[in-house]
């Protein structure tokens, strides 16, 4: 099993930024496809971030992109998260996945390992 732990969720003011971090273990980061995902109090987890294995592809949704931006740090062993400009419909439940398939993905099925979750809340 993978271990990943997530950290850097938070109350923000809209508008402002922040940035999540998750850090795996149990095998080899680079071989993994990361990705970041959401859920809020009543709603489906949906998909918010995904990179490739060696960081050199990544996918947004629609809903974040332009506002977010995932990177990754193979020789840290972390993925990250930046969100700016933040919104209160970005208020969730953020969990950090990955993949040992497929070298990138947003589709949570295809997703092996998750996080526990770390909460961001933005206020208006």
């Amino acid at each position: 099993q993978v271990q990943l732990v997530e950290s850097g969720g938070r109350l923000v003011q809209a508008g402002g930024s922040l940035r999540l971090s998750c850090t795996p273990s149990g095998r080899t980061f680079s071989t993994l496809a990361m990705g970041w995902f959401r859920q809020a109090p009543g709603k489906e987890r949906e998909f918010v971030a995904a990179i490739s294995r060696r960081g050199a592809i990544t996918y947004y949704a629609d809903s974040v992109k332009g506002r977010c931006t995932i990177s990754r740090d193979n020789a840290k062993n972390t993925v990250y998260l930046e969100m700016n400009t933040l919104k209160p419909e970005d208020t969730a439940v953020y969990y950090c996945a990955a993949a040992e398939g497929p070298i990138v993905t947003r589709k949570q099925y295809e997703y092996n390992y998750w996080g526990q979750g770390t909460q961001v809340t933005v206020s208006s």
